[in-house]
């Protein structure tokens, strides 16, 4: 191979209400803002080493996106972002002061094995998914189902 995959560099997101989407990122999640590039519709997120991008409808990216997220014209699963420390009780309250409905907490595989997890949206409707550490050698042939 000519190259390694060191981990996830940036994911891009189209969104309907950019100043919506900052909020939820930056306050819900503890993104920063890191730039913005009004003329093509781009705002750029930091999330650890990765970066997530918004990029707006009527943005010149976003338009080229054709319809907008949602229920129906979806162009991404999800993306899961590994967050420290994972405990689901501080992680509920947090997102329940925002006003933001969660699953319940599930032992998922990722990157570094079965460890556990929990699904949000944001508010275009954008799965997230908060990814805790993995669990111990063993546990990785363990799903919850």
């Amino acid at each position: 191979m000519p190259f390694r995959i060191l981990g996830l560099d940036h994911v891009v997101y189209r969104v309907a209400d950019a100043n919506r989407a900052i909020q939820f990122y930056t306050v819900v999640l503890g993104c920063t803002l890191e730039r913005e590039v009004e003329a093509f519709g781009l705002i750029q997120l930091r999330a650890g080493e990765a970066l997530i991008d918004l990029v707006t409808l009527d943005g010149e990216i976003g338009r080229k996106g054709g319809v907008g997220p949602g229920c129906e014209g979806r162009n991404v699963d999800h993306i899961a972002l590994r967050i420290l420390p994972f405990d689901a009780t501080a992680i509920f309250a947090h997102l329940d002061r925002h006003g933001v409905s969660h699953g319940d907490v599930a032992k998922r595989y990722g990157a570094e094995g079965f460890g556990p997890s929990i699904y949000i949206e944001d508010p275009d409707g954008n799965m997230v998914e908060l990814k805790g550490p993995a669990e111990a050698p063993g546990a990785k042939d363990q799903p919850d189902g």
